[in-house]
């Protein structure tokens, strides 16, 4: 065999062998790529996205689209060949596959906790919108969880309201913990509770919880490491439950997350106000949001620019910690929007209604 053509063999035998391995293996990375929008306004699966009942909402038109990023499951590993292709291309993010699945997360825990976590920021939207309206809400710090084999298993239970610790009403979820720790452990804690079965009758009744019953419960060290290791728990995640002085229904499935938050209390805002904060343009954003509506920063920044550009929004309300990303790749006739509260984001959207966008916080690389 001439030695041209040997070398020829044996470098498509070499190139053959790369293909395969790069085919094959599986690197550990996992993808992002854009997922689907949803506009609050509008509808999902033929039923309203938001559902006011009980209290007066008026027409809202436009879009205020919140923005999703889809993911490879926990289990798909992406060969070499997929992870180059993820790398060049422009609508596509690879990341580690810990990023997407710390500890070795399953697909299923990672659901469970994607959804719980939407669910909380429904809820969060709700409080934040109707406070910006100056709607009162009420609040009562509950046993939000309950570990197992904890001395609180059996004794306490989720959704119990916790009046009082050791005789000190509780008002918020925080002072729970702060009179558990200063107990040591072996010591026991004084839980001043309604149960939550009479909780939910009562608010049910329109009326406020008061069968209170003290109960007893023994303290164990935490089992963590570090300084914590020592400090006294019962075994219990306090949390808050909220009144709302009317419904207020979120209807949205397969989705999950907290990053709606924002996006959900402006539609809520925009439901339940006479003006329409739109006038009529096609608004997307993302962004976290607590009780005081504060808006927080969220994953996938990059994604979601693209999944809502490909959707039609000309506006994208982006969180302030994220407008760095943001700013560094903005799809063509998108116009980011820098916001750090609500406030902020329903100042905008009446700028942006009136056509009055030059003075609109932007996102800047630097």
């Amino acid at each position: 065999m001439p030695r041209r053509t040997a070398t020829m063999l044996a470098s498509t035998l070499v190139l053959i062998v790369l293909l395969c391995v790069g085919v094959f293996m599986a690197p550990p990375y996992s993808e992002m790529t854009p997922g689907p929008t949803f506009n609050t306004l509008g509808e999902s699966r033929g039923e309203p996205v938001l559902q006011i009942s009980g209290h007066k909402t008026y027409p809202t038109s436009g879009n205020l689209n919140m923005t999703t990023v889809r993911v490879t499951g926990a289990e798909y590993r992406m060969n070499l060949v997929e992870v180059v292709y993820g790398w060049l291309a422009h609508d596509n993010v690879v990341v580690p596959h810990d990023t997407l699945y710390p500890d070795g997360k399953t697909e299923e825990q990672s659901t469970q906790e994607n959804a719980e976590e939407f669910s909380q920021s429904q809820e969060t939207a709700k409080v934040a919108a109707l406070n910006e309206l100056k709607i009162p809400v009420k609040s009562r710090v509950v046993v939000a969880s309950v570990r197992k084999k904890t001395p609180a298993e059996g004794a306490l239970h989720a959704g119990d309201v916790i009046k009082a610790v050791d005789g000190t009403p509780v008002k918020q979820p925080g002072d729970v913990s702060k009179a558990v720790t200063k107990h040591k452990p072996g010591e026991q804690v004084v839980f001043s509770i309604v149960p939550a079965k009479e909780a939910a009758a009562a608010e049910k009744a329109g009326k406020e919880p008061s069968a209170v019953q003290d109960v007893k419960i023994g303290t164990v060290k935490s089992g963590e490491s570090g300084e914590g290791r020592n400090r006294a728990i019962v075994g219990i995640t306090a949390g808050t439950d909220h009144t709302f002085p009317f419904t207020i229904d979120i209807k949205l499935a397969d989705v999950g997350g907290p990053s709606a938050g924002l996006m959900f209390a402006l539609g809520i805002i925009d439901k339940l106000t006479p003006e329409d904060l739109t006038g009529g343009k096609f608004v997307a954003g993302t962004g976290t949001i607590d009780e005081t509506g504060k808006v927080g920063p969220i994953g996938g920044i990059e994604m979601k620019l693209v999944g809502a550009r490909n959707a039609g929004a000309e506006y994208f309300l982006t969180p302030s910690e994220n407008c760095e990303a943001a700013a560094s790749d903005i799809p063509d006739g998108l116009t980011l929007v820098k916001v750090k509260t609500i406030a902020d984001a329903t100042k905008a959207l009446k700028q942006i209604r009136t056509g009055d966008t030059a003075g609109l916080p932007s996102c800047t690389t630097g």
